[in-house]
Formats: structure tokens, C-alpha cells, sequence
């Protein structure tokens, strides 16, 4: 039996997990002026994915970096949530 697949969709399950509670505290506590962090952060784990020879690191790094740059349109469906009450506004939170 292979188990690659399944290690990668746990690796993305994690990595996705990890981003969700980022992109609250994020725009609880800063707003959405971090959107540029996120785009460096996603850039660069991408681009490093295409040089890494190991598919499981490869793998959560591409996975990684994808979830960092959906998470700038995350951040701004944060922003309007909170907007619309259904999350606390932050001392962040224009």
C-alpha cells in the first residue's frame, strides 16, 4: 500500500487548519493591512515547493504558500464579516 496521498491530504487538512485561526486573530488584532505579509508568505512557499526534490516537504509547502494567498481573500471576507456582526470587532478592525 501507498500512503503518499493520504500524508499529503493530512498535511493539507493541517495546513488549512492552521491558516483558518491566523486569518481571524489577524484581523482581529490588525485589520487587513497584513494582506502583503500573506502574499510574501504564500510566494515564497510556492516558489521554494518548486525546488525541493522531497514530495511530502514540497507538497506542504505548495500547500502551504496556497493557503497563505487564499487567505488574503479570506482576510478581507473577515474584514466584512465582522462588518456584519457575526464576528468581534478587535482593536484592529477599521
Amino acid at each position: 500500500m501507498y500512503f503518499t496521498g493520504i500524508t499529503i491530504a493530512v498535511m493539507t487538512f493541517l495546513a488549512i487548519g492552521v491558516w483558518h485561526p491566523i486569518v481571524i486573530k489577524t484581523e482581529y488584532y490588525w485589520g487587513t493591512r497584513p494582506w502583503v505579509i500573506y502574499l510574501l508568505i504564500g510566494i515564497s512557499c510556492c516558489t521554494a515547493a518548486l525546488f525541493i526534490a522531497n514530495i511530502y516537504l514540497s507538497s506542504f509547502l505548495g500547500v502551504f504558500g496556497a493557503s497563505a494567498l487564499w487567505g488574503i481573500g479570506e482576510l478581507f471576507a473577515q474584514k466584512r464579516r465582522v462588518d456584519k456582526g457575526w464576528f468581534p470587532a478587535g482593536p484592529g478592525h477599521r
